[in-house]
């Protein structure tokens, strides 16, 4: 390769890896309307029946997003640096040992593993397939008015036939009412689409309000706890294999084994916490608070921390 197409190459690399944030959202977004076509086309099937429809169709427009949000937290580092090990010490679910930290650090949990199901149900509401479903089967006063106002009674009995077309009704009325609950339903997505949008815009404008660090600082930081990411897993693969090799060394010599620095349960919690930016500080990860501070502890620990029976963890 020529070093005019190396150079090409190397920039359109920067660029997406400068834009993986937005290329990973694209991407999710793009997955999660491919995902609700195959569900409304394939695996959908309304059963235009009152007493079915709400379950059905709520169901299909639901169960996804929890789903979704359930995946969101079990992929989110933060929430499992806050959460293990809290039965044992319940003040890691207040790294600053306060409610607005508390609430502070939840809220970021929770709005990251948001995103995907806020992109289905904006996705299925625009759509409008489950939601016609869902409220055709609704046997309601308010919904019958909306609907049915000025109508015969036919218009009431034969409702939930009306998104599978197999209603009664004249073809006129039976457009008119799945009009109406396509209308409905895009409008209930692009208002979960411009409240999310604003939630997102607000809480992004007063988290940067209250930084207490410039801007540059926090890319800085960005920066530097991406790369800090990086190199832990490659030293904790090298040192991994380091230390199984001495283990083995040792079982197959049957010798004891050689000293091997590591480090101790103590400073492994330490650099497990959350951090944040403070004034008084210059550090930019719980990790560079650890090694720079001078009272740190070296010494090792005397026995591994094994689980017992109980899955109690012992030293």
């Amino acid at each position: 390769m020529s070093v005019p197409a190396m150079d090409s190459f190397k920039t359109v690399l920067k660029f997406l890896t400068n834009q993986k944030t937005t290329i990973g959202y694209s991407f999710m977004a793009i997955l999660t309307i491919g995902s609700e076509r195959i569900f409304s086309m394939v695996s959908f099937q309304c059963p235009c029946n009152r007493r079915q429809n709400f379950a059905y169709g709520l169901t299909f427009l639901i169960g996804p997003a929890v789903v979704l949000l359930a995946i969101g937290l079990f992929v989110s580092t933060r929430l499992w640096r806050l959460c293990t090990g809290c039965c044992l010490d319940p003040f890691k679910l207040c790294p600053r040992g306060n409610f607005m930290g508390c609430l502070q650090v939840f809220v970021k949990v929770l709005s990251g593993a948001c995103i995907a199901p806020v992109m289905w149900l904006s996705v299925a509401l625009l759509n409008g397939t489950f939601y016609e479903c869902a409220v055709s089967g609704l046997d309601e006063n308010v919904v019958v008015q909306i609907f049915c106002k000025n109508k015969t009674r036919a218009c009431q009995d034969e409702l939930p036939r009306v998104p599978c077309s197999k209603s009664q009704l004249p073809p006129n009325e039976n457009t008119e009412l799945l009009l109406m609950l396509r209308a409905q339903s895009q409008i209930l997505g692009w208002s979960i689409i411009i409240i999310s949008a604003t939630v997102a815009l607000i809480g992004t404008c007063f988290k940067n309000c209250r930084s207490q660090v410039s801007y540059l600082q926090l890319t800085f930081q960005k920066i530097y706890m991406e790369k800090e990411k990086q190199n832990f897993e490659v030293f904790a693969e090298d040192y991994a294999n380091k230390l199984a090799e001495r283990n083995l060394k040792s079982f197959f010599d049957n010798k004891n084994p050689e000293p091997f620095p590591f480090p101790n349960h103590k400073a492994w919690e330490e650099i497990s916490t959350i951090y944040t930016f403070k004034k008084s500080e210059q550090y930019y990860s719980t990790l560079q608070r650890y090694v720079e501070r001078a009272d740190r502890d070296f010494s090792p620990e005397k026995r591994p921390v094994l689980e017992g029976q109980d899955g109690i963890e012992m030293t």
